[in-house]
């Protein structure tokens, strides 16, 4: 399930080889976006086009090849990796302010006119873009085509579907039957006069269905579309991944199963009385095009995104017994990695042996499965890339002094972990110091935050950022996602980021989980970022409404040899100290030995 290698020497051959399909197809213009028919994150193999055709293996970036220029379009996330990865491609950076950014089609609706065509494999571009690409196309006057898929043509060796096979996520675990997921949901659908409803994203039909998979890396889910009416559900899913007995169980509740490839033909096999509820955001122009012009259309955001974001006090239980095992495997490992600097004389010490420990010790703990997404091991100028990879090719040795930043995730049956944490390596300069400590001046601010329910989550970004704009210092991600229970690891519909529109979607509710997650990056020199995750709890009712808080979830000690803690306030330190006093009391009796040293000694009060 890992990436092919894609040299760059590999590249120009590949780009000219769809120019000369581009040509054949009398296309002036190709888009690819990084995505799949389900707009994933995270892609499998087949539908990595735009990294094969690029060399650039970031998660989010859109790339445009006309006859004479190639672009690749990213947001400052990944600005260093993609020149290092473009360098002598011939490809052009072209830098967005976010990943939510639309530059890319306004730059065609600007460079193509009457008589000229732009393409699109329209079932991997999202009903939403390719509404925004069409009017600024009809604008210019260029001919807009979406029937073409060119891989099909350059990328002889295109890997077919992943087949792992379907599986049961179970109580107690899974706490809330399939039955009445769907029952909810159905109820859901009658609130929008819909008799019908088809979803395509992957962690939507995950937490529907109480299935997993392992088909995308990092997210335990797997590749298949569903469509649900008053009758029954339907699955489309390729032959072989449901075997005959998990077949049975579904039956019993209604759902049955078909081909994957028969998705799109149901569609536009829909009766002309049926009213069929989709997600704009979340369905591809392709499967929005195979829908009859007679069916009536209901356009509103998945009911089931609503419902995962929103954890049940026992889904609450077990993340929390989660983060319990989470933490105690990271005492283990940052037990191991301290000891590793110490012997660095001794034996090389590498980005890449970290993020093999870190695994290996969430694999000794009860209920994990896989990490949550690829492990960011930064040592100093390479922290500073937000989405930074090291690599056996790629990858520094740790040497000297400054700082380490440590990005890492667990899936477990009972829960979703994500954190980032700094560690010095050797003594940190006041400057690193300083930017640490005006990081975790963010965390605290948000971290301690109370806010209306229902507040658009966009709206609390300025709270994490207020004591870094005070001494003039921003960062160019967002500051929280959501996160899934045993699903992915980014989930909606809730995000707190000021470059997100604070829609009616985004509010926040008791159950969701977040992540807090602020940084600093200097280019070339250090990156900073502290992350926890955070649960909506309520906090009060008063005569002005209900209000939330958050509830920290995520236990690892914040290493204070980072920081320069004569920037804290009384208060900040009170946060600290509770925090590790919380940390020692729930870790201490899953550890032993010299990890339960470490977790002594890095909760001492400050």
């Amino acid at each position: 399930m890992n990436s092919p290698n894609f040299p760059p020497s590999a590249i120009t051959p590949r780009i000219q080889s769809l120019r000369d399909t581009m040509k054949k197809h009398k296309i002036d213009a190709y888009l690819v976006p990084s995505s799949d028919p389900h707009l994933s994150e995270y892609l499998p193999v087949r539908w990595k086009g735009r990294e094969w055709l690029s060399g650039f293996t970031g998660s989010m970036a859109n790339l445009i090849v006309t006859a004479d220029f190639v672009g690749l379009w990213a947001d400052s996330r990944y600005w260093s990796q993609a020149e290092a990865q473009l360098a002598g491609t011939g490809i052009e950076l072209m830098k967005t302010v976010s990943g939510a950014s639309l530059a890319h089609l306004e730059w065609l609706g600007e460079h193509f006119a009457a008589g000229q065509t732009v393409a699109v494999d329209g079932t991997v571009l999202g009903l939403a873009p390719a509404r925004v690409l069409e009017a600024v196309l009809k604008k210019s006057g260029a001919m807009l085509r979406t029937d073409v898929d060119l891989f099909n043509d350059i990328w002889t060796d295109r890997p077919s579907l992943p087949m792992p096979p379907v599986y049961e996520h179970q109580p107690p675990y899974a706490q809330l039957s399939r039955a009445d997921k769907l029952q909810t949901l159905r109820a859901a659908m009658h609130g929008h006069g819909a008799s019908a409803h088809f979803i395509s994203t992957l962690d939507d039909i995950a937490y529907l269905f109480n299935l997993r998979g392992s088909d995308v890396n990092f997210n335990p889910i797997f590749i298949a579309h569903a469509l649900i009416n008053e009758q029954g559900a339907t699955l489309f899913v390729a032959d072989g991944k449901v075997d005959a007995a998990l077949q049975k169980v579904l039956a019993a509740d209604g759902v049955t199963i078909a081909p994957y490839a028969q998705a799109t033909v149901t569609l536009a096999e829909l009766a002309a009385d049926t009213t069929l509820l989709i997600d704009p955001r979340r369905i591809t122009l392709g499967l929005r095009q195979a829908v009859p012009a007679n069916v009536k259309v209901v356009e509103a955001i998945n009911p089931t995104t609503f419902a995962k974001s929103r954890k049940t006090d026992t889904e609450a239980n077990h993340v929390r017994s989660a983060m319990e095992q989470d933490g105690a495997a990271l005492c283990e490992f940052f037990t191991w990695l301290e000891q590793a600097v110490e012997k660095r004389e001794e034996e090389t010490l590498t980005e890449v042996m970290i993020d093999k420990q870190i695994t290996a010790a969430r694999a000794r703990r009860p209920g994990f499965v896989s990490q949550s997404f690829a492990t960011i091991a930064g040592f100093n100028g390479n922290g500073a890339m937000p989405h930074y990879k090291a690599s056996e090719e790629s990858h520094a040795i740790i040497h000297g002094e400054g700082l380490l930043l440590i990005d890492s995730g667990g899936q477990y049956v009972n829960g979703t972990t994500d954190i980032t944490r700094m560690m010095p390596i050797g003594q940190p300069s006041p400057a690193q110091q300083r930017d640490c400590t005006l990081v975790l001046k963010g965390v605290i601010a948000l971290s301690s935050a109370q806010f209306p329910r229902g507040i658009k989550s966009p709206l609390l970004d300025a709270i994490a950022r207020a004591p870094m704009w005070a001494e003039g210092v921003d960062y160019g991600h967002g500051t929280g996602h959501g996160v899934g229970y045993f699903l992915n690891v980014h989930e909606g519909p809730q995000v707190i980021s000021y470059y997100a529109m604070p829609e009616a979607h985004t509010a926040m509710e008791a159950g969701m989980i977040t992540s807090i997650e602020p940084g600093i990056y200097r280019p070339t020199r250090w990156g900073v970022r502290i992350e926890n995750l955070v649960l909506n709890q309520p906090a009060a009712t008063t005569e002005f409404g209900e209000f939330l808080r958050f509830e920290t979830l995520t236990l690892c000690p914040i290493d204070t040899r980072c920081l320069d803690l004569s920037l804290l306030r009384q208060d900040e330190r009170d946060w600290l100290n509770a925090y590790h006093a919380q940390v020692r009391a729930r870790l201490s009796p899953l550890v032993t030995g010299d990890a339960q040293r470490w977790l002594e000694t890095r909760t001492q009060a400050v």
